[in-house]
C-alpha cells in the first residue's frame, strides 16, 4: 500500500484578487495534497482564487483516493451534497461546475459520470495541467471525461510551485513531487493502474522547485512519491541520479534545514541512500519504510519480493549508521490466506523492530488487483479482530517512543500557533507534534526544548534557553 502517511481530508485555501473561486477538498495522501495546490496554480491563470467554502465556489475539484476502504461509497455520498448545492445555485441563475479527480477518478472513469451525470469534468492524476482547457470545455457546455495517461510530463506545463502551500499557510513546510508511479504490482494495490509506470522529474526541475519554495519561506521539503526511493532522475550534469544524490544536492540550498521523504519500498533502500542518513544531517532520523506484513509466504502473495528476514537487515544496517533513526512502517492485516501463524508473524516482526509510528489496515479488496481474485478470503470478524491486536502493539510502541524522550532536548521546527492561546506548535525531528507555550515569533524557527511530558501522539516541554527567535 503505498499510503503517504495522512488519513484526512484537507480543504485548500488561500486567497489572490481573482474573479472566480475554486475550492478543492483533498482526500488522502501527501501527494493528494500536493497535487491539489498544482491544480489550484494552474487554474490561477484562468482567473480562479481558492475559497473557503463550498457556497462561495464557482467550481468545485473533489482529489479523491482510491487507497481508503469504501473511498467510492463516500466520493458519491459526497457528490450527492454537491449535487443539491450545484441545483440551487442554478435555480438562482448562477452555475456551479463540479469536477472528480485524482485516483477514484482514474479507477472509475465513464462509470463515475454514468452514475454521476451531474459531474462536469473528471480527470485522472496526469491530466490536471490540462484543467483550463478542461474547464473551459466545460463552460461551453461540454461534459468532459480526461483518464488516458498523456505523452507530456504534466510537470512540464504548469506554473512554478513557489507559493505557500495549504498545509501551512506560511510555507514553513513544504511538499515536492518527485516521483510518480510504481511497477511493484503488489496484489492489493491500485496505484500501477491509477497512477501508472514510475516517472521521475529530472534533478534540476526538482531543486529549482526547492529553491523557491525555500525562498518563499520553507525550512523543511518533503519529497513526495508512491516509490521515493526509487527515484532516478536527470542531473545537471547528465547523468542518472539516484535519491541519495539528489538529498546531498538539496542539503546544499541555504534555509533548506530538514529534508524529508515517503513513501518508501525496501527493495529500493540502497548502500548510497543509507549514507546519506549516515552524512546528511538536514536528512531528518524518521524513515517511513512500509514492510505490511511479517510472513514470508504472505510476503510473496502480496508481490512484495523482499523477506521478513531482508527487512530486518535493513533496519540493522540503517540502525548502524543513524543510531538515532526511528522506523515507521504500513502493515495489512487480512490479506487472502492469512492463517494465524502468519498473523503472529507480523506480531513478531513489529516486535524485533520496535515503531515509533505506523499505519495498519485491513485488507480490502479492490477491483483490477490481483488479490481481489485471490481465494481464502478473510472473514471480516477475523480481519477486525487481528488488526485490534496489532493496533494495540504498535500504540504501546509509539507511546513507549514518545516517553523515551522525556528529559531529552530536541530541536523543534515551530510550524504554527498551537491548540491554546499563546502556544506554539512544532515537529521534531522525528515527526512527532509538539505543543508548549511560546512567543509567535518563533514560528518558521528551529529552538531547543527540553521534553517534559509524552503523551501517546503528542510532547510538550520547555525552552531549553532563553534567546530571541529568528
Amino acid at each position: 500500500m503505498h499510503d503517504l502517511t495522512t488519513q484526512d481530508s484537507r480543504r485548500t485555501s488561500f486567497s489572490i484578487p481573482n474573479s472566480r473561486h475554486l475550492h478543492v477538498v483533498t482526500y488522502g495522501c501527501q501527494m493528494n495534497a500536493y497535487d491539489s495546490d498544482r491544480m489550484a496554480d494552474a487554474l490561477a491563470p484562468a482567473g480562479f482564487a481558492v475559497t473557503e467554502t463550498a457556497e462561495a465556489a464557482d467550481l468545485i475539484i473533489l482529489n479523491t483516493c482510491h487507497i481508503r476502504e469504501h473511498a467510492t461509497e463516500k466520493l458519491y455520498s459526497e457528490l450527492g451534497r454537491l449535487r443539491v448545492l450545484q441545483q440551487a445555485r442554478a435555480e438562482q441563475g448562477g452555475r456551479l461546475l463540479i469536477a472528480v479527480a485524482g485516483c477514484v477518478a482514474q479507477a472509475a472513469g465513464e462509470a463515475l459520470r454514468a452514475r454521476a451525470p451531474y459531474v462536469d469534468i473528471v480527470l485522472g492524476p496526469q491530466t490536471y495541467h490540462r484543467l483550463p482547457d478542461m474547464v473551459a470545455r466545460a463552460e461551453a457546455g461540454e461534459k468532459v471525461t480526461q483518464t488516458e495517461f498523456p505523452p507530456e510530463d504534466k510537470f512540464d506545463f504548469l506554473p512554478e510551485a513557489t507559493r505557500p502551500q495549504s498545509i501551512n499557510a506560511r510555507g514553513i513546510t513544504a511538499f515536492l513531487s518527485i516521483q510518480e508511479g510504481c511497477d511493484k504490482f503488489c496484489s492489493f494495490c491500485v496505484v500501477p493502474y491509477t497512477r501508472g509506470a514510475e516517472s521521475s522529474r529530472p534533478a534540476e526541475a526538482i531543486l529549482a522547485e526547492a529553491r523557491g519554495l525555500v525562498a518563499n519561506g520553507a525550512r523543511e521539503i518533503t519529497l513526495l512519491g508512491q516509490n521515493v526511493n526509487a527515484w532516478h532522475g536527470l542531473g545537471a550534469d547528465g547523468a542518472v541520479w539516484g535519491l541519495a544524490r539528489l538529498a546531498y544536492a538539496l542539503a546544499g540550498i541555504e534555509g533548506l534545514h530538514r529534508i524529508r521523504y515517503t513513501t518508501s519500498h525496501p527493495r529500493d533502500m540502497g548502500d548510497d541512500l543509507i549514507a546519506a542518513h549516515r552524512d546528511l544531517p538536514q536528512l531528518m532520523p524518521f524513515l517511513h519504510l512500509p514492510v505490511q506484513s511479517g510472513s514470508d509466504r504472505i510476503l510473496a502473495a502480496m508481490n512484495r519480493k523482499h523477506s521478513a528476514e531482508h527487512y530486518l537487515r535493513l533496519i540493522e544496517r540503517l540502525r548502524a549508521a543513524r543510531p538515532d533513526i526511528a522506523l515507521s512502517s504500513d502493515f495489512i492485516v487480512g490479506h487472502p490466506g492469512e492463517s494465524e501463524a502468519d498473523f503472529e508473524a507480523t506480531l513478531e516482526l513489529i516486535r524485533a523492530v520496535g515503531f515509533a509510528q505506523a499505519y495498519s489496515f485491513k485488507y480490502s479488496s479492490r477491483p483490477g488487483t490481483r488479490a481481489a481474485d485471490l481465494p481464502d478470503q478473510i472473514a471480516e470478524e477475523v480481519k477486525v479482530e487481528r488488526l485490534a491486536r496489532l493496533q494495540d502493539l504498535l500504540r504501546d510502541q509509539q507511546f513507549a517512543f514518545n516517553r523515551s524522550m522525556t528529559g531529552r532536548v530536541l530541536d523543534i521546527l515551530f510550524t504554527g500557533p498551537g491548540r491554546q492561546g499563546g502556544q506554539l506548535s512544532g515537529r521534531t525531528p522525528y515527526l512527532q507534534p509538539i505543543h508548549l507555550n511560546g512567543p509567535a515569533n518563533c514560528i518558521g524557527s528551529i529552538m531547543p526544548v527540553r521534553i517534559t511530558e509524552a503523551f501517546a501522539n503528542s510532547l510538550t516541554g520547555t525552552f531549553e534557553k532563553e534567546r530571541a527567535c529568528a
